[in-house]
């Protein structure tokens, strides 16, 4: 196969016109097929491909085509594969590391945003997307003052479409849970789903941290607060089912565990956990680097759980990306959390550590944890 970019640079003349031409008939990046090719227009001294693909080098230098001012990068990515990056521009000794200004994808998160590629293969799930026949669920605010951590406690309820007190629903707690709302469609994904009849109706509880690395990483307080303090609110003041196969877990890299020494921490209370990209760094694991004190407690515990695993939950759906180096860790685990006795299910994604890949595996996740009348293929 002949590339775009092969046919550009043995185009004669190669010149700025045919520059012109060659962007205009097409989107950046260049998808064909397995081959994804990045480009850059202005003057430059050197130009680099930053990305966050695990296993590969990440600081990729691009090439000039001839002496025009395109610069160019073939990757090979596989199918369905999503990447964030960006590039970086030396001129005149300075360097600057920017959004890809060819490429108007974006990603969402925080810590601001980057530039995506949607390799050949990949689709953004149609449950992602607001849908007119999906009846809306509820959202609303509440505070709970927590003596546990010393603060007020802002969490936002979701509730399901047609809620009503005579029934019973099950309680999901999400961490990060503004995060979730906001960068992956969190009530968007569940109307649909609910909506779909592929997962329960169900209670969300989005939980917002203070101190985010402290709180998460195998708090005692923060399981207290969670256990001694919300969920006995939630279940005072809600048709909540109650019991260990009525709450569930859930959270994504630091939020992930927070949820597995939550569960560790108050047995027999939470049957189901949803764990995304955990931060599941251990001693030897390659991943426990120097991340300060908070690492330190997340390493502790992971021994500790590795050196005596133990059922948690009855349920636990894991997610990771394949793109992301925690994907070592997570598979790591795999085969201890299975060895528990817990029903276990595992998915992997070529993508990276980022909302929009969360996301995108919420609805095999939400449905294994708390399924529908209608089962998702595989669930």
């Amino acid at each position: 196969m002949r590339l775009a970019i092969d046919q550009l640079c043995a185009s004669a003349p190669l010149d700025q016109a045919a520059v012109d031409r060659f962007l205009a008939r097409r989107e950046v990046p260049v998808v064909e097929g397995a081959w994804c090719t990045f480009l850059y227009r202005g003057e430059a001294d050197e130009v680099f491909l930053n990305h966050r693909i695990f296993g590969r080098p990440d600081h990729l230098p691009l090439r000039r085509a001839g002496r025009t001012d395109l610069w160019y990068l073939v990757l090979e990515l596989p199918e369905g594969a999503r990447v964030e990056y960006q590039l970086e521009v030396a001129r005149g000794g300075q360097r600057e590391q920017i959004n890809d200004p060819l490429n108007p994808e974006l990603s969402r998160s925080p810590l601001g945003g980057s530039s995506i590629l949607y390799a050949h293969g990949h689709q953004i799930p149609d449950w992602t997307q607001p849908d007119p026949q999906a009846p809306p669920g509820s959202l609303t605010e509440m505070v709970v003052a927590s003596r546990a951590l010393r603060r007020d406690c802002r969490v936002t309820l979701y509730r399901p479409p047609r809620f009503r007190r005579p029934a019973s629903y099950p309680l999901l707690i999400v961490h990060d849970g503004g995060d979730y709302l906001e960068y992956a469609q969190a009530k968007t994904v569940l109307d649909n789903l609910i909506h779909r009849q592929e997962v329960a109706e169900l209670v969300a509880a989005f939980v917002y941290p203070g101190d985010r690395l402290t709180e998460y990483a195998n708090s005692a307080a923060h399981a207290r607060y969670l256990t001694a303090e919300l969920l006995p609110r939630l279940e005072a003041e809600l048709p909540l089912a109650g019991g260990p196969s009525g709450r569930g877990l859930m959270g994504a890299s630091f939020g992930a565990v927070a949820s597995l020494a939550t569960a560790y921490r108050q047995p027999e209370v939470y049957g189901s956990l949803l764990l995304q990209s955990g931060s599941f760094v251990f001693t030897g694991s390659g991943e426990a680097r120097d991340g300060g004190p908070p690492f330190e407690s997340v390493v502790r515990f992971m021994n500790a759980y590795r050196a005596r695993p133990r059922r948690v939950a009855d349920r636990m759906f894991i997610s990771c990306g394949e793109f992301e180096p925690l994907i070592t860790v997570n598979r790591a685990m795999l085969g201890v959390f299975e060895g528990t006795g817990m029903a276990v299910r595992y998915a992997e994604a070529p993508g990276g550590h980022s909302w929009e890949d969360w996301r995108d595996q919420l609805r095999a996740g939400l449905s294994w944890i708390f399924p529908g009348p209608r089962q998702v293929p595989g669930g």
